[in-house]
């Protein structure tokens, strides 16, 4: 392979694998305490419309009185709204899920389809139309050298893989954590407080989840396009099984999700195949290499399982 080539594709799957990774490590944080949030999909978008519409209204607002601001550092609000937002959505799940007892699969199910009409009504009533916002000027700086200059969330959600391992493994809080979502009763009798520990656990996937869809919206591109998340929440979560519910695990399923959506990019620029089979060829691919391990993944056993004290 030519070495150009290699670069490129190799740098198309670091920030393909990007929004993957903050999402499963986000599920990950969830799922260890025994609540499931396949409400990942919807809180990429809402991270996504946050990040992009608070970026472009600073903006906006800001040139209205100083043309001449400097305004690089208005990414970096966008992107703290999104993660907001993102813990903020986490939060409604949290408490449908473990104060009400709810069915967390409808739960997620409700957030993910809300994910799709709030965003058009809230682009109707600020830019008349329902499938994206106005562009920014400003997007997220690339830092490297060469060609291989990437945003900074970029970085940070490869650096966030052995943080999460080791508060996780190698932390009093990840120990709690992980006993609330494999015996929540045992947990109970020596004092763990086990819905405030789940609580934690999914406003911290919240949080990363909110991080995915800034970068989408102001890392990688300079606006929000309606359903811009593409099916990745649905791909965080199988990345979630196929790495057996570990960082590391994870990091690779991610990998190899956002390898084959290079390969997709290099098909579709050269136009080998209809653009139909191109864009299947990610989620195809990843399929076919999860369905073999799906069997061999042991979730938390008190997962999806409200906790009665």
């Amino acid at each position: 392979m030519d070495l150009a080539l290699f670069i490129t594709l190799f740098g198309s799957a670091l920030r393909a694998t990007t929004p993957l990774l903050f999402a499963a490590l986000g599920g990950l944080f969830s799922e260890r305490s025994g609540v499931v949030n396949i409400a990942l999909e919807g809180i990429i978008l809402f991270g996504a419309l946050a990040a992009a519409v608070t970026s472009e209204r600073l903006e906006f607002f800001i040139l209205a009185t100083n043309p001449d601001a400097n305004l690089a550092w208005v990414p970096w609000v966008g992107v703290l709204a999104g993660l907001l937002v993102g813990g903020l959505i986490g939060l409604i799940h949290a408490i449908i899920s473990i104060r009400y007892k709810a069915d967390q699969i409808i739960s997620g199910t409700a957030i993910n389809l809300m994910a799709v009409g709030i965003p058009a009504l809230i682009l109707t009533g600020i830019y008349a139309n329902k499938s994206s916002s106005a562009p920014t000027q400003f997007r997220l700086p690339l830092w490297g050298f060469g060609d291989f200059k990437f945003s900074p969330l970029v970085y940070l959600a490869f650096i966030l893989v052995p943080v999460v391992w080791y508060v996780v493994f190698r932390t009093p809080f990840g120990l709690r954590l992980r006993s609330v979502g494999e015996h929540p009763e045992a947990a109970d009798s020596v004092g763990i407080d086990v819905r405030r520990m789940r609580y934690y656990g999914v406003v911290l996937s919240g949080f990363l989840a909110g991080l995915a869809g800034a970068y989408l919206s102001v890392g990688n591109l300079n606006q929000f396009i309606s359903n811009m998340s593409g099916g990745r929440g649905f791909i965080a979560l199988a990345a979630l099984i196929f790495g057996k519910w570990h960082p590391l695990g994870v990091l690779g399923a991610t990998l190899l999700f956002g390898a084959f959506q290079a390969i997709e990019t290099w098909l579709g620029g050269g136009k080998l195949l209809p653009q139909t089979i191109v864009q299947a060829i990610p989620f195809i691919l990843t399929m076919l290499v999860l369905a073999g391990f799906i069997g061999k993944s042991r979730p938390p056993k008190a997962i999806a399982k409200p906790f009665e004290k």
